[in-house]
C-alpha cells in the first residue's frame, strides 16, 4: 500500500536516531531522543488551499526538520509515517 498526499500535504518518514554518541557510548532505546529530521517520501500536487494557490517547493528524498508535535502519525505495513502540510516544515537539511 502506498500513500498519495492531497493538496499541500507531505508524507515524511523519520530518520533513525543515532544509537551511539560521538564519544562511542551506546544509548539504550529509552535514552534516545525522538529525531526531528525526516525524509520526504511523497509530496502532494499543490493547488488551491483556502482560496490561495499553493506551489509545492519540496521534493521526494529531501531531508527536512519539523516541529516535535507536528502532523498526523499513521502506520502502514508496519512503517510509521507522518503527514504534514508544506507550511509545517521548518527547514530543509542540505
Amino acid at each position: 500500500m502506498t500513500l498519495r498526499p492531497l493538496l499541500d500535504r507531505v508524507v515524511l518518514k523519520r530518520v533513525e536516531a543515532a544509537e551511539t554518541t560521538k564519544a562511542g557510548i551506546i544509548l539504550p532505546g529509552s535514552a534516545q531522543e525522538k529525531p526531528e529530521i525526516s525524509e520526504i517520501v511523497a509530496v502532494g500536487p499543490g493547488g488551491l488551499v483556502d482560496g490561495k494557490e499553493i506551489k509545492m517547493t519540496l521534493k521526494v528524498g529531501e531531508k527536512v526538520i519539523t516541529g516535535k508535535y507536528t502532523g498526523t502519525e499513521v502506520k502502514i505495513d508496519g512503517v510509521e509515517y507522518t503527514i504534514v502540510g508544506q507550511s509545517d516544515i521548518l527547514a530543509v537539511v542540505e
